[in-house]
This record gives structure tokens, sequence and C-alpha cells, in this order.
């Protein structure tokens, strides 16, 4: 697949965020081609096989054809698929629409178009659609405002009709989108329906949209909605208000709690209202609870959530691996709230935790075909998975291995839709200078806020390798700052910038003088492997380590270790410490030749000088692998954090 860059950022209109003001502006889609590389071939996989795949599975499973009995007044039949199906829909043309943008396929075109006139034609009169309630047959509209979706899969719409608008203009997707936000506008305004959704959703669609199309009712709905909730207006459930983030108002809450993409997806709109309206108490609001948050409910992959009962957030410091739930699209949503806030505030954390979620979440969902994909991202994985039968829907989001398709499947489409557009997290700019945050392998073109206009090719073969090569091809006659983001993880790091060889600290190194074309600068990133404890309030990896390199988190597999033998059984030589051999990580691990008992699990603590005495230790060398790659070698058990031998 051709992707194409733009040297002119003024040729396109921007990204999936486009905020008015802030420490840093985002690029047009097309502004930053990555052409090859880890994230190139994800990239290429996504376009050539899970947008295709994705419509195939809706299409089988009838969520499609639910818009053709609403066009068609069959709503008497049965519906298929969940409450929320529509929102696939949307999140798919969504993905289309940036991919289109990067890569202007034609049939990716064809594709949107298609899909647009099918949902067209289930609009009703007045600007609403839905095809679960609202017809003949089905509940009455807005009737189950806690858990209908019915403005959650309006959001996804408007969020695809933005990326239409950002990608070609205004067209029959767009003109659907102003139909249904204006409804919504009229619907829930002030004085009007004063509801708000049990999933946050819309709230991001609305602001967005508003910023696109230069309306500001839709930004203004999108702070009603933001302002009304955390006020228990959603009947209460047994999970609690917390679940629907709807317990303590947005601006004095002090962590995200409950349902966690729910929480991440408030937060992002918070964010984005509180820029549009330039409300600094509302932004610091979110800030705290991200900070808090990442201190104390993350998951070292950067994943989020840890109850399975409510794919929720739980107490601070409740990180169990081998429950973990992590979804996929909480890592998504995590990155969009990162992303709105590195914009914000220039705060080179937000970057860090971006890269941490997209190497270790969003990029260990898909398979490496792009056909099948992670619901859950567990931290540990007792006992292997099943043989994934890829003909069949999987009705768990936790069966240790990737599936074809979900019975709620919201992942695979926000997967696609991120991957599409990854390309716009990776840089910004300022006034005089060009910030690069993600690395990857193309190039990068943009006018900076003086008018200077800049295309800096970009060498790598990160996460691999720890070298980063800018090379300038095209630089105006001012001096300007190429600012380059050093990771948190990457002590020792050098810069080579044309006058000697320099350390730089994890933060923000920047070169700043008047460049000439065949100018390089190279960030050298170290990536030998580390070992990394908890704090040891996460008690449930107490005693244990876990290995990273790079943004990389490693795990250990049971297909790697000898003879196949149990995973749970072995502990890490942390004396040893890892290392790197034709580039791959090993580890010494160990094991006490003595069976664990099969009767009863628990035994009396030997005194110190006789614990060890007349046993030696087995001792064995493993591999191991990064964790967005475990399973694609068939059903295996899998640990992140292994219990340090002693």
């Amino acid at each position: 697949m051709t992707t194409h860059v733009n040297s002119d950022a003024g040729a396109a209109t921007g990204g999936p965020v486009v905020p008015t003001r802030g420490a840093w502006r985002p690029l047009d889609v097309a502004a930053v081609a990555v052409t090859r590389g880890f994230w190139g071939a994800l990239q290429e996989t996504n376009a050539r096989a899970t947008l295709e795949h994705c419509e195939n599975w809706m299409e089988r499973e009838g969520w499609l054809a639910n818009f053709d009995r609403v066009a068609e007044g069959r709503t008497d039949l049965v519906r298929r698929g969940w409450e929320f199906s529509d929102s696939e829909v949307y999140k798919l043309l969504e993905a289309l629409a940036w991919e289109y943008g990067r890569t202007a396929d034609p049939r990716l075109d064809t594709m949107i178009e298609r899909l647009t006139a099918r949902v067209a034609r289930a609009m009703d009169d007045d600007g609403y659609l839905n095809t679960c309630f609202g017809h003949a047959g089905q509940p009455p509209r807005y009737s189950d405002l806690e858990f209908g979706h019915e403005l959650y899969c309006t959001g996804h719409l408007l969020q695809a009709a933005v990326a239409r608008v950002r990608t070609v203009g205004e067209d029959a997707l767009v003109a659907l989108a102003r139909r249904t936000a204006d409804h919504v506008c009229r619907t829930f305004a002030p004085g009007a329906l004063e509801r708000i959704c049990g999933h946050p959703e819309i709230e991001l669609g609305l602001a967005e949209l508003g910023r696109a199309l230069h309306v500001d009712r839709y930004v203004e709905q999108a702070a009603v909605f933001v302002e009304r909730r955390g006020t228990g207006i959603l009947r209460s459930i047994p999970l609690g208000q917390a679940y629907f983030q709807d317990d303590v108002p947005v601006r004095d809450a002090t962590v995200l709690r409950g349902h966690a993409v729910r929480a991440l997806y408030l937060a992002a709109a918070a964010v984005d209202v509180a820029v549009e309206n330039d409300d600094a108490e509302l932004l610091a609001a979110v800030e705290r609870q991200w900070e808090t948050t990442v201190a104390r409910r993350t998951y070292v992959t950067g994943g989020m959530g840890s109850r399975h009962q409510d794919e929720g957030f739980g107490d601070d410091w409740e990180l169990p691996p081998d429950r973990a739930y992590c979804e996929t699209c909480a890592g998504v949503a995590s990155v969009m709230v990162s992303w709105r806030l590195f914009l914000a505030t220039g705060d080179v954390r937000y970057a860090d935790l971006m890269e941490r979620t997209l190497f270790n979440v969003v990029a260990t969902s898909p398979r490496s075909d792009g056909r099948a994909f992670f619901y859950a991202n567990p931290l540990q994985q007792r006992v292997a998975g099943p043989v994934p039968d890829d003909t069949v829907v999987s009705p768990r989001a936790e069966a240790g291995t990737r599936a074809a398709w979900f019975d709620v499947s919201c992942c695979p489409t926000n997967v696609a839709r991120t991957l599409a557009a990854w390309q716009t997290y990776a840089a910004a700019v300022g006034e005089r200078e060009l910030v690069v945050l993600q690395y990857a392998g193309g190039r990068i073109g943009a006018t900076l806020g003086s008018g200077t206009r800049v295309l800096v090719e970009v060498e790598t073969a990160y996460p691999d390798d720890g070298l980063v090569t800018f090379r300038i091809l095209e630089t105006g006659a001012e001096a300007w700052g190429l600012r380059m983001r050093v990771p948190d993880w990457a002590q020792g790091a050098r810069l080579e910038d044309g006058s000697g060889s320099r350390t730089v600290e994890p933060g923000f190194v920047v070169v700043d003088r008047q460049f000439t074309v065949g100018d390089e600068i190279r960030l050298h990133l170290p990536m030998a492997p580390r070992t990394t404890r908890a704090d040891a309030r996460i008690d449930a990896v107490r005693g244990c380590v876990a290995f990273e390199r790079g943004p990389l988190v490693l795990c250990a597999e049971s297909v790697d270790l000898p003879d196949g033998r149990d995973l749970d059984v072995w502990s890490v030589d942390t004396a040893v410490g890892p290392s790197e051999r034709t580039g791959q990580t090993w580890v010494r691990i160990a094991r006490r030749p003595d069976e664990p008992s099969t009767r009863w699990p628990y035994g009396t603590v030997p005194a110190p000088e006789s614990e060890s005495a007349g046993v030696e230790a087995e001792s064995a060398e493993m591999r191991l692998v990064p964790y967005h790659s475990w399973a694609e070698r068939g059903p295996s058990a899998m640990r992140v954090w292994l219990p340090e031998w002693r």
C-alpha cells in the first residue's frame, strides 16, 4: 500500500483531534508517512486485512442488515447483535476514512460510500439514527439511557464524520452527522431532556465535530453533557454510580474509576471541553485524575482495568497480573486521553505513556495477520488457551488466544481506527519547532507556526534497535528547532547533532539552528534489557520481577521452557541478570527439584539455616519475547511478572 506525505500542512485539515489552542498543534493525517518498520507493518496489515475482515464479520453477523431492516420497516423481526452494534459500523467507517486519508486508495472510498448509503437509509426524518430503539416493535427512544447506548453510537458516527471531513471534506457521511448532531442538541439541550448516556462518547463526537465544522453549539452541548455527569442523574445499579462516573462531578474527581473505557472516554472529552472553553479548572481536574491513575491503577504494560465484573478500575494498587482485564479499548482510550493532555500542556509524560500503551496494549491485540484479536490483555495466562477457531464468534473476552470475532466486538474496530491514524500521534508542531514523539521509519512534512516548511526523513529499526536518524530533506532559511522525545526509561541516551556526541536525559532534547538540506541528527536510545520491580504496595506481584527492553514489556511463554515444563514452578535468578544474544533476551531460571505438593498447597517455613541444606537447584536459560507477540506461536501459558529466585 502506498502512503503519501504532504509537506504542506495546510493542504489537509487535521487528524482525530484539532484543538483551537494548546502547547502544540497536531499534524494532518497525511503529514507523516510511516513507510517501514514495526508500525509500518501494522498499518499495512490493518489496511490489507483488518478493515475488510471487520466488514465481512459485521455482514455475516447481521449487524449491517439491522440498518436495512429499519429502512424497510421490518423492525418487528429479531434484531441481530447487542444494542451498541451500530457503533462498530461507525468505527469501521472512521478507520476507512483515516486510511483513505493516509493512502488515497480508491477501494476504501468506495467502501465508505457503500456503507454510508446503507446507514443513511435508516435515519429518521428528524435526524434520529439507531437500529435498536425508536421503531415499531422496539423500545421507545432514549428509554434506557443507562445501558441503551444510543448516544454512544451517535458519538462514534460523529467521530467517523470528523475523519471524513478532515480527509476529503463534506460529503454524505458528514451530512448525516450534521443531522443527527442537530437532533441530539435539540433533544438534550438545557430545559429539554436533561439526561446523559450511560457510556460517555457522545461528548467526544460533538466536541470534535464542532471543531471540524466550526459549529459552536456542538461543543456547547458536549460541555453540557460533561457537567451533568457525576450528579446521580442515571438510575442506581448494583455496581454503583461509579460504574457510569455518575457518582462525582468531573471537576471534583481525583482518580479514574468505574468502567475503564467509560472513564477514559469521559476524561478525553473533558479535556476537549476544557481546552475549547479555556477552562483551567476542568483541565487541571483531568490532569490530577490521570496522574493518580497512572501512579496507582495502571499496569506495567500501560493497560488499565483490573476487574472483570465491571471491566473496570480496581482500588489503588489492585493490579493482579492473572486477573488483569486491560481491555484493548481501554488502551485505545488511554492513548486518546494522553494525546489530548500532551497537546494541551506539552508535558512529555503523556507521550511516554502513549508509547508504552501503543506497544504493549494496542499492538498486542491484533494477530500478525490482522484477522484475530485480544479483547482482554492479562499479564499472566496460567493455562494455555484453546486452539482458536477462526470460523466462530467467541463469547468470551478472556480466552487466552486471539479470536477472529467476538459477541461484543468493540476492540477490533477500535484497533483498526487507531492504527489507521497512528501517524497523527507521532509528531506535532509549535511556532518554530517540530516535535517528534513516536519513532517509526518514514517522513514528516509540516509547516511550522512561523510559516517555515520542513521535511524530515526518519530512519530507524525501532524498537529492535535504538538508533533514530533524522535527515533534513527540506528547510527554510530561518533557524528552527527539532525537538525529540527521550523516553523515561532511556537513561544514558546519546545525541549526535553534527557538533559532537553528548549524553541526554529523559524528557526532551532540542537541536535548534539553521538547518541545511542533508543535515543528520542521530539519537541513540539504550536498548539493553532492564529488570523491573513493582511498588511494594502492588502486593499481587510482590517478590516478582518483570523485564523490559526499550519500549517493550517482555514475557515468558511455556513454549520456551526446557522440555515444556510448567511455567509456574520456575523462578528467575536476578543475580545473573538478563542477557542479549542475536537480538533475543535471555534470563537464568531456577527451580527446586522437589515437586509441589498435590495434596495441600501450604507448609511450614523451614529454619533459615536448614532451608537449602542438601537441596541443589535445577537451573536453565529461558528466552523472553515481547509481550505484544505472545500466543503468536500457538496457545501458551505466559507470565510478565516472574518470581524472583531466593
